[in-house]
C-alpha cells in the first residue's frame, strides 16, 4: 500500500536512540522516551497562501528530521507506526548523518 499525504503533512518513522549511554549503562525498555528523530517517508504537496498559490514543503522524503515530543498522530500502516505530522511540527533537518540500520522483516 501506499500513502501520500495531502496538504503540508509529512509521513514519519521514528528512528531508535541507542539502548545504552555513554557510560555503557543500557536503558530498559520501559525507561526509554519516544524518540524525536525520524525519517520522512512521504510528503505532500504543500499549502496554499493568501492568494491561493502552492507553497512547496522544505523537507523531502529521505531528510532526518527533529520534532516536538508530542508532535503528529500516531498511525499504523502496513504493520508499521508511523507518524503524520504537519511541516510546521518539525523543528529542523538533521544533515551529515548516516542512514540507520534497518530492521530485518
Amino acid at each position: 500500500m501506499t500513502f501520500k499525504p495531502l496538504h503540508d503533512r509529512v509521513l514519519v518513522r521514528r528512528v531508535e536512540s541507542d539502548t545504552k549511554t555513554r557510560g555503557g549503562i543500557i536503558i530498559p525498555d520501559t525507561a526509554k522516551e519516544k524518540p524525536q528523530e525520524g525519517e520522512v517517508l512521504a510528503v505532500g504537496p504543500g499549502a496554499r497562501d493568501e492568494s491561493g498559490r502552492l507553497v512547496a514543503l522544505d523537507v523531502k522524503p529521505g531528510d532526518r528530521v527533529l520534532f516536538g515530543k508530542w508532535s503528529g498522530t500516531e498511525v499504523k500502516i502496513d504493520g508499521e507506526d508511523l507518524l503524520i505530522m504537519k511541516e510546521s511540527d518539525i523543528l529542523g533537518i538533521i544533515e551529515g548523518v548516516a542512514e540507520p540500520a534497518r530492521k530485518a522483516a
